[in-house]
């Protein structure tokens, strides 16, 4: 856990709707009137998009068919870990940007795929906040979630995960359902390892549950909309929840087990507003609390 600089991490898998989460934390941001660090997972991938195409080949010739951006040995694990630390302790870092498309190329002067140079963090700035795949990973010498003080997982249950990522992946890099699926193939054995025991370690976890029928997510036509869908919300902690004004707050919502409340699909940007800007007050009101000590 940091002491002195607030860290923040939602943490989940491409398609899960980590992007959608991280735009609520920004609205709380800017409503705070915060100034975050705001990192990208994809800035800590080991190789660019051709390297990792290569990289993806040659293991496959040596029999390995599971090498993906979901294991340790595609990311740099050890400097994201070594950054969460550092920020903790004295509020700097360095980073880099990864360029995804023509767009940020033009922002960022760099091609799509590649990275932009490692840099320094802006200067005081009041939290660090993480979106990306390993905000709670840990292998046997890696712990980066013991350097977060709120750490969310977002984890809409596989089917619409998969959903989700078909129609982006077609729709935004023109893949193939065949080539996505091959994807999500190549990719299960690191998930089970490396992303699904993050949402243990979480201190929230979202989950949004279809109320349609997504049997067979590699034919569906369209993705489920929120109101066609609940929310699951899970709190690793509940002491100090308080579970009636939630309930008060999100119509139609009740208490499935005693450290989980269920609201409408519907009501998930609400649900993180109220759940999570007094969670960030707190930890801007302890750093400001460790500073005069």
């Amino acid at each position: 856990m940091s002491i002195k600089n607030p860290i923040i991490a939602v943490t989940g898998s491409s398609g899960a709707g980590t992007t959608s989460v991280t735009k609520a934390f920004q609205h709380i941001f800017r409503r705070e009137r915060l100034n975050a660090a705001i990192i990208e997972g994809d800035s800590f991938h080991r190789y660019d998009r051709f390297e990792m195409r290569e990289k993806i080949a040659e293991k496959a010739l040596a029999g390995d068919h599971h090498f993906s951006h979901f294991g340790a040995e595609a990311n740099l694990l050890a400097e994201l870990e070594g950054l969460f630390r550092e920020y903790g302790e004295s509020g700097g870092g360095k980073s880099r940007h990864y360029v995804h498309d023509d767009l940020e190329a033009e922002r960022y002067g760099s091609p799509p795929g590649t990275f932009t140079a490692w840099s320094d963090l802006p200067v005081a700035t009041d939290l660090l906040f993480y979106e990306g795949l390993h905000g709670a990973a840990s292998t046997d010498t890696i712990d980066v979630g013991r350097h977060v003080d709120l750490c969310v997982g977002v984890v809409p249950i596989i089917n619409l995960e998969w959903i989700q990522k078909l129609h982006r992946d077609k729709a935004q890099r023109g893949y193939s359902t065949e080539a996505v699926v091959d994807t999500i193939l190549r990719r299960m054995p690191e998930y089970i390892n490396y992303i699904c025991p993050q949402f243990s370690k979480t201190h929230v976890n979202f989950q949004r549950v279809p109320t349609v029928d997504t049997s067979n997510p590699f034919i569906a036509q369209d993705i489920p909309l929120a109101d066609e869908s609940m929310l699951v919300i899970r709190f690793a902690n509940p002491q100090g929840i308080d579970f009636p004004y939630l309930l008060s707050m999100l119509n139609g919502s009740f208490m499935s087990r005693p450290n989980i409340i269920v609201c409408p699909g519907g009501k998930m940007g609400l649900a993180m507003q109220i759940i999570f800007t007094p969670m960030i007050m707190q930890l801007m009101d302890k750093k400001r609390r460790t500073r005069r000590e």
